[in-house]
């Protein structure tokens, strides 16, 4: 396995998730309680936008972040829900951690919560999920983090930038140690296989000061 700065060993010591004392059976539950639990000082991953209730419902404060749709209307002209709504993010994509078990390769992902425990596991560990906008959760897909020093930003003062063709998305600076240690901890709780590239990538990121 490679070796991890000891910034990294110490964050996986000392880092407890406020659900981490508690095991979901999927990611249904786990969203859920999350959800429940949300502090109200809680921000969004990648714009950093407070977040409030409506009912049920997570709504992002985007007056506060500058946050703009990219797609404010969907392709049926209808308004886009998902720039409204908070969204639970897997940082470490589901199709990531997911593709490396031969539960996904004999029928993705809903073959893999039928017949694997521990993609369940992995799918509901709250050291991996986050609160994101919905439209920018859906813009980052299962693409993998990387500098993106010619892409312009898209989603207004949202400092995260998405390039679509070369399947790869920027965190802003203040989202990137988060990221980093979701990465680390699934590498090193479930055996999470990250290429060299990525590996030195999220090194550098786990050291920045923010």
């Amino acid at each position: 396995m490679p070796f991890l700065p000891l910034s990294c060993l110490l964050f996986l010591l000392l880092y407890t998730h406020p659900a981490a004392a508690d095991t979901f059976t999927s990611f249904y539950q786990a969203k859920k309680h999350l959800s429940s639990q949300l502090s109200d000082t809680a921000k969004t991953l990648y714009c950093g936008c407070g977040i409030t209730r409506q009912g049920k419902k997570l709504i992002p404060i985007t007056q506060e972040c500058g946050y703009q749709p990219r797609k404010p209307i969907t392709r049926n002209g209808k308004p886009n829900s998902r720039t409204t709504r908070i969204e639970w993010e897997h940082i470490v994509p589901a199709w990531e951690f997911g593709h490396q078990l031969q539960c996904w390769q004999e029928g993705g992902r809903a073959n893999c919560r039928k017949v694997n425990a521990l993609f369940r596991r992995m799918e509901a560990d709250p050291n991996n999920l986050a609160p994101a906008i919905g439209e920018i959760n859906g813009d980052r897909s299962n693409y993998r983090f990387g500098m993106l020093p010619d892409t312009p930003f898209r989603h207004g003062n949202c400092a995260v930038k998405v390039n679509f063709k070369q399947r790869v998305i920027e965190p802003p600076p203040a989202a990137r140690k988060q990221i980093a240690h979701a990465y680390f901890y699934m590498q090193q709780t479930y055996g999470l296989t990250i290429s060299d590239k990525q590996q030195k990538l999220f090194e550098a990121w786990a050291q920045i000061e923010y």
